[in-house]
């Protein structure tokens, strides 16, 4: 679960890491009133979608007075904001931008005295630990920095057993070139941040740039968070800071029936239980010369009525030229997903696209005789590579 900036920020601040300070603004009035609250003679206002590159799409602009703050606020709320993370890219539709942080100009009024870094905490999986990633290179596009320049990326892995050490701060410090006061607030900042880090169940914290200003303070002056979605029932209150209109509106409904989906750009429509199965599904379909158009898992408790709701999100997408239904009866049974399969084919009606099943496991044998008496125009297979020759068939 992904979070705004301005959603970041308060999580931060309420452990004692500096940020800059701002207030979000759904109207150009709210904009103009946010402004007015700022101990700041300019403001930056920046639009609020969960992607990276707004600067570059023009979502992010330095207001110098009321009468530019009307502007920008009013030219950057309701724009589709298109940047290299949104879908499609530059060239795809972009984000509705919704509301704008109305933010404090941390530069001044020693422009030239300020340093920007990169840092961010995340997991890596490969070492079983947290690793606090940084860089002298911040407000730069980091993967770029990374490919061009690695000697410029620093790692520290944190050890789980002990957590963040006090030698560990000192040694991000000095790796970025500090001394001094800034050296010290920088070994304070990041130790506020990991705490914040651990103590939410957060996958990764971004914060780039993270700027020394000009009198040697640290703050966050951008800040990206995603959450550990399967951590969220111990964090009710993060929860509810979910904002739904930025995330894909099927992969919403689907969720809301207790299906994983995810959306792809494929033409072969998937419905699989269980995530390895459905991996495995969807490296067989490519192989044999098919495009898996989405990922979705049924679960272990599907029924009837989750498989039709399932169908129909298949369904919905108009570049799915084909179906496949690929189930081990385990924990499932193979006749609750047949009669949902049925019921679906004859509540939505008329059906126009192939649909190849292969159910094997529990109470298969009912399920095979389902299908078969329904007369449905269903395509059977036993094996999943025979399944998957159907699929490159009948697309084509």
């Amino acid at each position: 679960m992904n979070l705004h900036e301005y959603q970041g920020k308060e999580l931060l601040k309420s452990f004692g890491v500096a940020i800059q300070e701002g207030f979000v603004a759904e109207s150009v009035e709210e904009a103009v009133a946010a402004s007015k609250k700022l101990n700041s003679d300019f403001c930056v206002i920046k639009a609020q979608i969960h992607a990276g590159g707004r600067g570059k799409g023009g979502g992010v602009k330095l207001a110098k007075n009321e009468g530019e703050v009307k502007e920008f606020a009013g030219n950057i709320l309701g724009m589709m904001l298109k940047t290299p993370q949104t879908p499609g890219g530059v060239d795809g539709p972009g984000k509705l931008v919704r509301k704008v942080l109305v933010a404090e100009d941390v530069y001044a009024p020693d422009f030239d005295a300020c340093k920007e870094y990169y840092v961010s905490i995340l997991m890596d999986r490969d070492r079983k630990c947290n690793v606090i990633v940084t860089s002298t290179e911040g407000g730069m596009d980091i993967e770029t920095v990374a490919h061009n320049t690695p000697e410029l990326i620093n790692k520290e892995y944190i050890d789980p057993r002990l957590g963040l050490q006090g030698f560990q701060t000192r040694k991000i410090a000095f790796g970025l070139g500090l001394s001094g006061q800034a050296f010290k607030e920088m070994t304070k900042f990041i130790a506020k941040l990991y705490k914040a880090f651990v103590s939410s169940d957060y996958s990764m914290f971004e914060i780039n740039p993270c700027l020394k200003t000009g009198d040697d303070r640290i703050l966050a002056v951008d800040c990206k968070v995603a959450l550990d979605d399967n951590a969220l029932f111990r964090h009710k209150d993060l929860a509810e800071m979910r904002d739904v209109s930025e995330e894909d509106p099927t992969e919403v409904e689907a969720k809301s029936f207790g299906l994983n989906y995810v959306n792809l750009d494929g033409n072969v429509g998937c419905m699989v239980n269980g995530a390895g199965l459905a991996m495995a599904t969807m490296d067989i379909i490519k192989l044999s010369g098919g495009e898996p158009a989405n990922f979705l898992d049924v679960g272990g408790t599907a029924d009837a009525e989750r498989v039709e709701k399932a169908f129909r999100i298949i369904m919905r997408d108009p570049s799915v030229k084909a179906i496949l239904i690929n189930i081990f009866g385990g924990i499932v049974r193979c006749d609750r997903v047949a009669q949902g399969v049925v019921d679906a084919y004859k509540n939505i009606g008329e059906v126009n696209i192939p649909i190849i099943v292969r159910l094997q496991g529990t109470n298969a044998d009912i399920a095979k005789t389902i299908i078969d008496e329904s007369g449905l125009e269903v395509h059977s297979a036993i094996l999943l590579q025979e399944a998957a020759d159907l699929v490159a068939k009948v697309i084509g």
